[in-house]
């Protein structure tokens, strides 16, 4: 059995936090939150700091600090609380924890998942950018001090579950032996089948309705440019050693098949379950074993059929700009990724048409490429590029 793993939850109060609190609850004997991490929900934090017994909760300011307090109630303690960027990081790296659910969406989450890497944790990684902007970086330093990387992404953790591992967790220099493709299933989000013409006029309601996946604001508007699809190729050409030539997308709208791997033999390993997050999570806080989830059974006779078709890329041009910049290079990644965050904050905010969000980042990706190549091998080089890709993608007429 594994040992018993005290957790800490990076980013609790978002989807993949409620749920990996909900897996966590489910296994107290071998499972229990030592710290919780929070932006903006203060009652939420102190709600599932409550019912969980952390003992440690991070918050960004003193604000958010006096409006945990005074959401606080119940009988247990106070947790200790931590304030700021830093402390998230300390936290995250510290000797009080063994594994970290890093589920911080954007940037943000990119310190804390590195020093939780460094210091040897058990990494659950929900967050894209540790790869997509630092993946050489990450990947180093997971190898480096014998951390163990469990990708959570439901893809990811698919192909995970699909390739030949003889129990080990993600840290390969080389593809595995045999593999001749990894295919990434999308739904195709809410707009696969809507006319092209139509698509300008999209509102933020229409493009976080997805109808398989409940995720938080910015990862449903990701989804539905399949921008989020390409930041997951451009993970796991990371997490896989894959070349970006052999890795593929398929659009499969049921989202029961999660991904799939392909063997040199002519054989395809899929991994098939219910769309819900609890499945990878608790595989990757139970791995190499197996624990209940709480998601029900997957009945196939009632699905019926499962559709697969190729990605249309016209309709979709965030992901043919995914593939692009990662041929291109990890500074492409990271500027793609940034002017992504910026285009959505505005298109959420009513200030940029859904169409113009592609149009953002591929500007962005044209300006990176008159740039003077940089060296991008330390986290303050990446957070660098990455502030001055924002800086510009902002000023792009976004206001």
């Amino acid at each position: 059995m594994t040992a018993f793993q005290r957790v800490v939850v990076l980013g609790s109060t978002g989807s993949i936090g409620e749920s990996t609190l909900d897996v966590i609850a489910r296994h107290p004997e071998r499972l229990a939150v030592h710290a919780l991490s929070a932006y903006s929900r203060m009652g939420r934090l102190a709600e599932q700091a409550q019912a969980s017994g952390a003992a440690v909760v991070v918050v960004p300011d003193d604000g958010a600090r006096q409006k945990f307090i005074a959401a606080w109630a119940g009988s247990r303690p106070m947790p200790e609380i931590r304030v700021g960027a830093q402390a998230l990081a300390d936290t995250a790296a510290e000797p009080g924890c063994d594994s970290v659910m890093a589920a911080i969406v954007g940037a943000a989450g990119l310190p804390a998942a590195l020093a939780a890497a460094r210091s040897g944790k058990r990494v659950l990684l929900a967050n894209k950018e540790a790869l997509v902007a630092a993946g050489s970086l990450f990947m180093r330093a997971i190898r480096d001090n014998g951390a163990e990387l469990l990708p959570i992404d439901s893809e990811h953790n698919a192909i995970f579950q699909c390739l030949p591992k003889g129990g080990k967790a993600v840290a390969p220099d080389a593809p595995a032996p045999g593999v001749r493709r990894l295919l990434l299933t999308a739904s195709g989000g809410p707009f696969r089948g809507r006319d092209l013409e139509d698509l300008h006029d999209v509102t933020p309601a229409q493009a976080c309705a997805h109808p398989n996946w409940s995720m938080g604001r910015k990862i449903s508007v990701d989804s539905a440019t399949m921008l989020n699809k390409g930041l997951e190729v451009i993970e796991a050409h990371w997490l896989f050693a894959m070349p970006a030539d052999r890795i593929e997308v398929v659009v499969h709208p049921q989202s029961v098949v999660h991904s799939m791997v392909e063997y040199n033999d002519g054989s395809v390993l899929a991994q098939l379950g219910q769309p819900d997050m609890r499945t990878p999570i608790a595989y990757g806080l139970g791995f190499p074993e197996r624990l209940e989830s709480g998601v029900g059974p997957l009945d196939l006779t009632r699905l019926g059929r499962l559709d697969f078709e190729k990605p249309d890329f016209a309709r979709f041009p965030c992901l043919a700009l995914s593939f692009a910049a990662l041929r291109s290079g990890q500074a492409a990644c990271v500027v793609l990724n940034a002017a992504n965050e910026v285009a959505v904050e505005a298109f959420l905010a009513g200030r940029l048409p859904y169409t113009w969000i592609a149009r953002v980042i591929e500007a962005s990706l044209e300006w990176q490429a008159r740039q003077a190549s940089v060296t991008l091998n330390s986290l303050d080089a990446v957070l660098a590029l990455d502030a001055a890709a924002r800086a510009y993608a902002g000023n792009l007429g976004l206001a």
